[in-house]
């Protein structure tokens, strides 16, 4: 049985509510740039080259994941001061 959505303290919608604002943050910002870098704005990305590769190419292939790794990154290290801001921290 689902615990009710009123009984839950205040504490812990707030924290829930700033949970979900972060993920839609950061989530935005890798669409924004696997799709914008990669796809949208590729031909100018092109005229740039990084190790001999355009850096369209380059940023679809390699660039997307490092912009991922990073954005876990900010995830995690933010978590754990909303888990001590709302005092849920382990």
């Amino acid at each position: 049985m689902s615990p009710n959505r009123d009984d839950l303290p205040e504490r812990a919608r707030a924290y829930w509510r700033a949970n979900l604002r972060l993920i839609a943050v950061l989530l935005s910002i890798w669409a924004a740039v696997s799709y914008g870098a990669g796809i949208v704005f590729v031909e100018q990305l092109n005229r740039l080259s990084i190790g001999g590769l355009p850096l369209g190419f380059w940023v679809a292939q390699q660039g997307s994941i490092y912009v991922f790794v990073v954005l876990v990154l900010i995830y995690a290290l933010r978590m754990q001061q909303l888990d001590r801001k709302h005092g849920f921290e382990e």
